[in-house]
């Protein structure tokens, strides 16, 4: 995992990206929060860490993921396109990069227990494949709408031996999940560690979840280069829910503005229709678990239901480091509904051979909206497959 020096998009000593982060917890949470952000730093720098977790990444997950020209699609879309195949991923999604970092973490600060939430599953799979793989109590909370939309997921759970928790609060979907998972760690504070799935939450998680997603960009500088002899594409493309597989996949150009970062974002029926969960065009800035981010929200600041057919993007909110990347106008952000991701969804399936999972199809919906050029090198990241929603895809089935 490779340390970059300090740029202008790195999170502050205080846990901010701009103004958007922070650690906005209630006072009995302070000592768990407080416990990682000291030593989670130390931790990964050690070597031992490191030589661990590049093992597992390669033996285990099957890391590096290929990056792979997608060349019926590049003739479809008139530039060309890479795919950096996070779907290839043990447990089908880049959320694993993620697991096995923090499971290593809560191992070295004594924790027997993990808690996590999940949206679309793919992070509640990974959550219980490192337990079982390091022998830790798992408990993975999910909307009661979710578990029904995701049933694959579930049984890989289930399976894997985790305990499967439904949210019934508010919407029954992600965001009641974090708050339920939250919950549960401010009541089990001592061997409890709480794996969060996404660049969300207070300071240090969207740091640490960032760095461990980094491999992503940090494979597609090395393997685009070995292809095209450039370590930069002009549009590196992922989509956005919370934002782990975009932070990842961003993370190591940043600070080079000739690449232009491309998010997108589930408009569900549509931005104006009110079921939506298009964050950018829809929200403000406030304070959504445990950090300040850009959220949806009414006039008096209560969370406004977000909706998607995806469930890994059907969140209220995006983390701090996105929401300064819109502020500042270094990431562009396109809304997708999903009749635009579906169709991008099956665009794939039958041009590549490749079923996407419906959140990355919101990330290959933006590729006709983009204006490319025939000359344009263009990377997706493909960040899960479509196992999961092949129960949503056949009801919509041209």
């Amino acid at each position: 995992m490779e340390t970059l020096a300090p740029s202008s998009f790195s999170v502050s000593s205080t846990g901010f990206y701009g103004g958007f982060g922070g650690a906005f917890i209630p006072e009995m949470l302070y000592p768990n929060v407080e416990e990682l952000r000291r030593n989670y730093l130390a931790i990964i720098a050690d070597p031992a860490f490191q030589d661990e977790f590049w093992q597992l990444l390669t033996d285990y997950v099957g890391r590096p993921t290929p990056l792979f020209l997608a060349r019926r699609l590049s003739e479809y879309i008139g530039a060309t396109i890479y795919l950096k195949r996070e779907d290839l991923c043990h447990t089908g999604a880049h959320k694993v990069n993620n697991t096995i970092g923090q499971i290593l973490v809560a191992q070295r600060l004594g924790k027997k227990r993990i808690v996590a939430e999940t949206g679309a599953g793919q992070h509640g799979v990974a959550t219980a494949t490192v337990c079982a793989l390091m022998n830790l109590e798992c408990i993975v909370y999910m909307g009661a709408i979710d578990i029904e939309r995701q049933k694959p997921n579930v049984d890989r759970m289930r399976m894997l031996g985790a305990t499967v928790v439904p949210a019934r609060s508010g919407s029954q979907t992600l965001k009641d999940a974090t708050n339920e998972a939250m919950r549960h760690w401010i009541n089990n504070p001592e061997d409890t560690h709480y794996i969060i799935g996404s660049v969300v939450g207070p300071h240090p998680y969207p740091d640490m979840v960032a760095r461990f997603q980094s491999v992503i960009s940090e494979e597609i500088r090395r393997q685009l280069f070995a292809k095209t002899g450039r370590e930069t594409p002009d549009y590196m493309v992922a989509c956005v829910g919370g934002g782990s597989n975009a932070a990842g996949a961003f993370y190591h150009y940043l600070d080079e503005p000739e690449v232009r970062l491309v998010a997108a974002e589930a408009a569900g029926h549509g931005v104006t229709t009110g079921h939506s969960a298009a964050t950018t065009a829809l929200g403000k800035p406030g304070v959504l678990h445990g950090s300040r981010t850009i959220l949806m929200q009414t006039e008096d600041g209560q969370v406004i239901e977000p909706y998607s057919i995806s469930a890994g993007l059907d969140y209220p909110g995006i983390g701090p480091l996105h929401a300064h990347l819109f502020n500042s106008g270094r990431g562009e952000f396109y809304p997708i509904t999903d009749g635009e991701a579906l169709a991008a969804g099956f665009q794939l399936s039958r041009l590549e051979g490749i079923i996407p999972a419906l959140e990355s199809a919101h990330a290959l919906a933006a590729l006709p909206k983009m204006n490319l050029q025939p000359n344009n090198v263009v990377v997706v990241c493909l960040s899960g497959r479509g196992d999961k929603d092949l129960s949503t895809y056949v009801k919509y089935l041209p």
